[in-house]
């Protein structure tokens, strides 16, 4: 399967200490090496960064890895493919444009018969059942409420929803941004850490790198750090709850709605 990485912030932020971790995991210390893409937000603009190649050895991820791009929302993926074959048309995050801004989708998992009857607003390219979700999923959005953007409080319930209908077809781990909010999915595993102030150390699991954060933020920022699995081995990572669907904005957990039955978990 993939591995998935998100970061939602309260103010513009580099990714290059979480991405150093994830990247090693594409084909370097796990087995996902089938490809790699990275997508920034910067205003209503997005830079998208895609390879078949894997993140370890990418000299692309490389240079990722090193260019201090400040977001407030950034979705990465590593792909260990399932359904279509390797190749740049079927690498995540993908990325659509609904309601004048653009929206950014990565999913971890596998949808087996998921076949939607799509009407040509929004088409996949590649061959995958991640960008076939992505498509109907906005597709359904656009539906529901027509030319102008739902209330974000609409949207979350709208997408809660779409995400039931396609977890009913399997693993269904994902991230989506419109660059405003982080919405993510713990089909079967996610974990995320908020780190703010009073900001310490912390130490990668996949490389023998440590950063100090009270040297290069400010007591008022906050990040909130999502991945498939922990990245880091000192820091306090929480486990999202299988099937539980999560609202990030401003650096922290605003809503959560359980997507399997169960006792719906909030966040602390």
């Amino acid at each position: 399967m993939c591995q998935l990485l998100g970061m939602n912030c309260n103010v513009p932020t580099d990714i290059c200490f979480s991405f150093t971790g994830f990247q090693a995991r594409g084909g370097g210390t796990d087995v996902h090496s089938d490809g790699w893409g990275i997508a920034f937000f910067e205003g209503k603009g997005t830079r998208l960064f895609l390879d078949p190649q894997p993140s370890c050895t990418s000299p692309l991820a490389e240079l990722v890895g090193h260019y201090p791009i400040r977001s407030k929302n950034v979705i990465a993926h590593i792909r260990k493919a399932t359904q279509g074959s390797i190749g740049l048309e079927n690498t995540h995050p993908f990325m659509r444009e609904l309601w004048g801004r653009y929206w950014i989708f990565a999913h971890n998992g596998n949808l087996f018969d998921f076949n939607p009857e799509l009407d040509g607003s929004f088409v996949p390219v590649g061959l995958t059942d991640s960008e076939r979700a992505f498509c109907w999923l906005l597709q359904e959005l656009r539906r529901k409420f027509g030319s102008t953007a739902p209330a974000r409080a609409e949207l979350f319930a709208a997408v809660y929803t779409l995400t039931l209908a396609i977890a009913r077809h399997g693993e269904f781990n994902y991230l989506l941004s419109n660059g405003d909010w982080l919405f993510a999915h713990a089909s079967t595993k996610l974990s995320f850490v908020v780190r703010q102030a009073p900001f310490t150390q912390a130490h990668l699991k996949d490389q023998d790198v440590t950063v100090d954060f009270s040297d290069m933020t400010t007591p008022n920022d906050r990040v909130a750090v999502i991945a498939t699995l922990p990245l880091t081995d000192n820091e306090a990572w929480t486990t999202m709850p299988a099937g539980t669907l999560w609202w990030f904005e401003e650096g922290e957990p605003v809503q959560t709605l359980a997507t399997m039955p169960g006792p719906n978990k909030q966040p602390a």
